[in-house]
């Protein structure tokens, strides 16, 4: 693939045709995404403390947010900008999106074996109270990284029973936050955002530096990213490393928080995933590890370590199999092809529009 300068300097651009699309065809796509814009107002503050993840009082946000902005986007293939629509260096929250990017420091943890082993217990290495017990002392990184740890306990102020009967189809409409009879480690597969919060304390336990610091230098630097994105916790989640007080970052903005950033760089992160943790031929991340996040969690097909997959068209009927995307709330995306050595990334797109999106996408692939 064309080598990728660091930013701010342009992705190297080719016309459609020069990356085997039909381009009229892809127009259609970029014309769909920017007419299917998510339904979520921009002031997203807003909009969480009216409700729409849970009720008072656990709606309480706690760290930064800000209104979105406009929907934007790009696609590249093999690493070349063929197509782009809205403002890509618009800075906004992702998300879920977060969650990957968790994946991605838990992958550099493994390779610095600060991590040993995946399905080793965290309780082994991480020793602040939070993996005690028999029920959160069986808990394993596997566990944390699928959503299936089951972890029992208050964090930052946010209790886990609060994402307990979590329903993603049902995502600000369904009832959720209801006690129920919790199942042993690696049984039951939820998708909880105050779980993720205890494997992002967890990595900073391992690394002893702020979070961000490690993905600045580990991830982002190396593939020439901007410096235009944060990442941010709670005003409740500053803890004691070493005598040194550091905020645990979120997995998400479900509170507030999170990663903000503009699409150029997420396609920085999607692209060093098509290529298997390779940049410019630098290994960032073992290929190994790349593999073993797109493995699917036998509780959910379309789950990886904090990635969304395609097992069997299961999540996107309408795009590859082994395709893979970062997903956040909102209509935060980047999608993954190795098939076609495609990389998109969507941002405020329409939840229930991303399949039709993907459509014809595919309907351009020449």
């Amino acid at each position: 693939m064309t080598p990728i300068p660091a930013s701010p300097a342009p992705w190297p651009r080719i016309t459609p045709n020069e990356a085997g699309f039909d381009p009229a065809r892809l127009d259609d796509a970029v014309h769909f995404a920017l007419a299917h814009e998510t339904p979520w107002p921009h002031d997203l503050r807003a909009h969480l403390e009216a409700g729409h993840f849970e009720q008072s009082p656990f709606n309480e946000v706690l760290g930064p947010l800000r209104p979105r902005g406009a929907p934007n986007g790009l696609i590249l293939r093999h690493g070349q900008l063929a197509a782009s629509w809205g403002n890509t260096r618009q800075v906004d929250f992702t998300f879920s999106v977060a969650k990957s990017y968790l994946s991605l420091l838990a992958g550099i943890a493994v390779s610095d074996h600060l991590i040993p082993e995946l399905d080793e217990p965290v309780a082994a290495t991480v020793q602040d109270g939070g993996f005690d017990g028999p029920h959160n002392g069986a808990i394993t990184w596997r566990h944390l990284l699928q959503q299936t740890s089951e972890w029992e306990g208050t964090l930052f102020g946010k209790p886990d029973v609060v994402d307990r009967n979590r329903s993603l189809a049902l995502e600000g409409k369904g009832r959720k936050g209801d006690a129920r009879l919790l199942r042993p480690p690696g049984m039951f597969w939820e998708y909880n955002d105050v779980r993720v919060n205890r494997l992002s304390l967890a990595l900073l336990q391992r690394f002893r530096r702020p979070l961000p610091e490690m993905f600045a230098e580990r991830i982002m630097r190396p593939t020439g990213a901007s410096d235009d994105w944060r990442w941010h916790g709670y005003r409740t989640s500053v803890v004691e490393i070493d005598g040194r007080m550091i905020e645990s970052v979120s997995g998400g903005s479900h509170w507030g928080g999170g990663i903000e950033t503009h699409a150029e760089d997420q396609a920085r992160v999607g692209l060093l995933m098509l290529q298997r943790g390779e940049w410019n031929g630098q290994r960032i991340l073992p290929e190994a590890w790349i593999a073993e996040s797109l493995k699917p969690c036998p509780l959910n097909l379309n789950y990886g370590l904090m990635w969304w997959l395609n097992t069997g068209g299961g999540r996107w009927p309408s795009a590859p199999h082994a395709s893979f995307a970062a997903w956040g709330a909102g209509g935060n995306l980047i999608w993954v092809d190795p098939e076609h050595l495609i990389v998109a990334v969507s941002r405020w797109i329409d939840p229930a529009s991303v399949d039709a999106f993907l459509r014809l996408l595919m309907a351009a692939v020449r």
